[in-house]
């Protein structure tokens, strides 16, 4: 594991979320139903008072859920986000991995999202196959891929990411989901700041 991931440690887990806003450049965006997303969450467990807050943060009142934003102020919001919410959602973690649930959820709603299980044609090997380059419909930066380890197994390798390995976790096993796969499970382990893989497998 990555010696700055440590792990149920809500501090260790905040001040990582800053060290990868501060790895950020003014490139790396992401569109805004992914903050709309954890707005969402936010709003659902918290209220107004705790949306209003992690709208401040970000320095995002209005959002566009097509338009591009710095993954600096996701990456802001998200740490509130998960510092008001842990006692509810068993921890930091707990609450990346809600995150990343929602995000499927908005991102398999959206044009983008649509096309993918379009692609998928409910196979969750040619979902995988295809998810890297869905992802960059979505985001700036970085880069995603199958290892495949069987017919229903594979290592999901991600590169350059700005989300911890529990985001992920809730976005790999959402989306796995979405595409029709049973009893599926999703580990994920980070490798490096922004480099993280997840062993799969589903039935």
């Amino acid at each position: 594991m990555y010696a700055g991931y440590e792990s149920n440690a809500g501090g260790g887990a905040a001040w990582e979320l800053e060290l990868r806003r501060l790895a950020a450049t003014d490139d790396d965006m992401a569109r805004g139903m992914f903050f709309q997303g954890t707005l969402d969450v936010v709003g659902f467990l918290g209220g107004e008072g705790a949306v209003a807050r992690c709208k401040g943060v970000a320095g995002i009142w209005e959002i566009n859920l097509l338009h591009m934003y710095p993954i600096t102020r996701f990456l802001r919001m998200s740490s509130t986000a998960a510092r008001l919410l842990a006692p509810q959602l068993d921890g930091f973690e707990g609450v990346l991995r809600r995150m990343g649930t929602q995000a499927t959820v908005d991102f398999v709603a959206s044009v983008f999202g649509r096309e993918l299980m379009r692609t998928a044609s409910g196979k969750p090997r040619l979902l995988l196959q295809s998810l890297g380059e869905a992802y960059l419909e979505a985001v700036t930066y970085g880069e995603r891929y199958p290892v495949w380890t069987g017919e229903t197994s594979a290592r999901f390798i991600m590169r350059r990411d700005f989300m911890p390995a529990a985001y992920h976790e809730g976005v790999l096993h959402g989306v796995l989901e979405a595409v029709g796969a049973r009893e599926v499970r999703v580990q994920g382990r980070q490798v490096g700041l922004l480099d993280s893989e997840y062993e799969l497998s589903w039935k």
